[in-house]
């Protein structure tokens, strides 16, 4: 064995910590009861009218439903029922977080694995993948196209699970890109959040992580069905430990990093189970930490680079029942953000918004280092999977304002310590909406005055004035202060947040 092979196979040995599993088992069982869930979605009861309006209720009081409740929701099938649904969806966004659509970019920072997930185009059997992990010079160069000539705020970075991209790695690029600053038009762009996407990390490397400064951090469990979640990982790898990934979040919040992001990838199984199982995490994390989930993703199976096992999976998830699991989680976590991805068309993105969405990536590319690459394309041999929605974040915002939709790029709340019970406190009492209304509004004149078209520019303003005179008559008292901070933020500075 090669000295690099021996290091590989060390590293492997050390990742997982049994001590940091058992610790949250109960009588040596998780959280994730397969036998309830199954049973609760296979009867073929009939949900009456007067259930499901109680249910609905219960959603616009900003509650979260119990797992009975979910699963009456998936049962529906109703299109007059479902109609509903989405309206109440609907609601209960705008109750909670107004009429926001955040933006951000996804940065892949590596493509070198130790896994051999069967669904993913950067495992380690894929002979086909071009393997790269960015340096810091290729970070910096990223980061300053992201957010001097896009216009960006925030990231999500994403790391592949090896010792290329080991904490202190972590560490050094998120400080890296931290400490950028590039000049715009009018001011000066900067990332002012990083949300971290990675594999799974001990309670003392989580609490080194959190010294940066990371906002989300981001686990998906793929599927909460165990034995499936066993099908698409080969044993021997660090990602067919289903208990060491599925309490990741725990361990985030015995660290200290009280905002979490949780997500399952449709088509591996059941979407319902799948539902089931996030409704079901997010409840043991409220119940065992007072808060839940602070964002909740549900990306859908795209084609890969020689990667056969996707056309394969006999779970693929249609428009329609993608339609209804997006209503349903907005409906049973009605705090949560929820993150719809560049995987879908634009037509899918211009539906979701109906439903309830709350965030969404944009100008996105996610081969390793293909941002500052002006012919990189999507390159299959550089990408995890390839995208439906490669339009631009100025295409995105002018088809948001065209709805109504005001796109923010604020990032306060992390900031000013607006995180974790606090925050959700501020979501369930509708109050959280109304700060970030006004950094929304601030965001927003920044992004218009440095980067936007005249035609942008031209769908916006009466955007931006109807928002003012919304603040005006709700915050009175806040409105000095607020039309101050414009008035200085149109004037070139930059970064005044509430």
């Amino acid at each position: 064995m090669s000295l690099i092979m021996k290091n590989l196979a060390d590293w492997k040995k050390s990742r997982i910590k049994p001590e940091e599993i058992d610790k949250y088992l109960n009588k040596g069982r998780s959280f994730i009861d397969q036998e309830k869930i199954l049973s609760l979605i296979s009867q073929k009861k009939k949900v009456s009218r007067l259930r499901i309006n109680e249910i609905l209720a219960k959603s616009l009081s900003i509650q979260t439903l119990e797992l009975d409740e979910v699963a009456d929701l998936l049962s529906i099938d109703d299109p007059e029922v479902l109609s509903r649904m989405q309206e109440v969806a609907l609601t209960v966004k705008k109750k909670v977080y107004d009429n926001r659509i955040v933006t951000f970019a996804p940065l892949y920072l590596g493509n070198f694995c130790v896994n051999d997930c069967l669904y993913c185009g950067f495992r380690s059997s894929n002979d086909k993948a071009i393997r790269k992990v960015l340096d810091m010079q290729e970070i910096e160069k990223e980061t300053r196209y992201l957010c001097g000539q896009i216009g960006h705020k925030r990231l999500i970075v994403v790391y592949g699970e090896h010792p290329y991209n080991d904490l202190n790695y972590m560490i050094e690029t998120i400080r890296t890109i931290y400490n950028i600053k590039e000049k715009t038009r009018k001011g000066f762009g900067q990332i002012r959040r990083v949300n971290v996407n990675a594999a799974p990390l001990s309670i003392e490397e989580l609490k080194q992580l959190r010294k940066v400064g990371i906002g989300t951090y981001q686990v998906f469990q793929e599927t909460y069905h165990r034995p499936t979640y066993a099908r698409v990982h080969p044993a021997g790898t660090i990602k067919s430990d289903y208990l060491w990934r599925l309490y990741s979040m725990h361990r985030a919040f015995e660290a200290g990093i009280d905002d979490v992001g949780l997500g399952a990838l449709f088509g591996l199984y059941d979407y319902k189970y799948e539902v089931m199982g996030l409704a079901a995490h997010n409840r043991e994390l409220e119940n065992k930490f007072g808060v839940g989930a602070h964002t909740i993703s549900f990306p859908r199976l795209e084609p890969a680079l020689n990667t056969p096992f996707i056309q394969q999976s006999r779970h693929k998830v249609n428009d329609d029942d993608f339609i209804k699991l997006m209503t349903v989680i907005r409906l049973s976590v009605p705090h949560t953000g929820m993150i719809i991805t560049c995987r879908e068309t634009p037509q899918m993105k211009k539906k979701s918004l109906s439903l309830g969405i709350t965030q969404t990536d944009a100008s996105t590319k996610i081969g390793v280092g293909s941002y500052s690459d002006s012919e990189s394309g999507q390159k299959g041999e550089r990408q995890q999977f390839i995208l439906a929605d490669t339009r631009s974040l100025e295409e995105m915002i002018s088809e948001f304002a065209r709805m109504g939709y005001i796109t923010s790029f604020c990032t306060a709340g992390y900031r000013c310590g607006r995180t974790g019970e606090c925050i959700m406190d501020l979501l369930k009492r509708g109050e959280e909406g109304k700060l970030c209304k006004l950094n929304a509004v601030l965001t927003f004149r920044e992004w218009i005055d440095d980067f936007a078209s005249q035609e942008t520019k031209s769908l916006a303003e009466p955007l931006i004035e109807k928002e003012i005179n919304e603040i005006k008559k709700i915050m009175p008292k806040t409105f000095e202060r607020f039309d101050n901070y414009y008035s200085r933020v149109k004037n070139g500075e930059r970064d005044l947040y509430f």
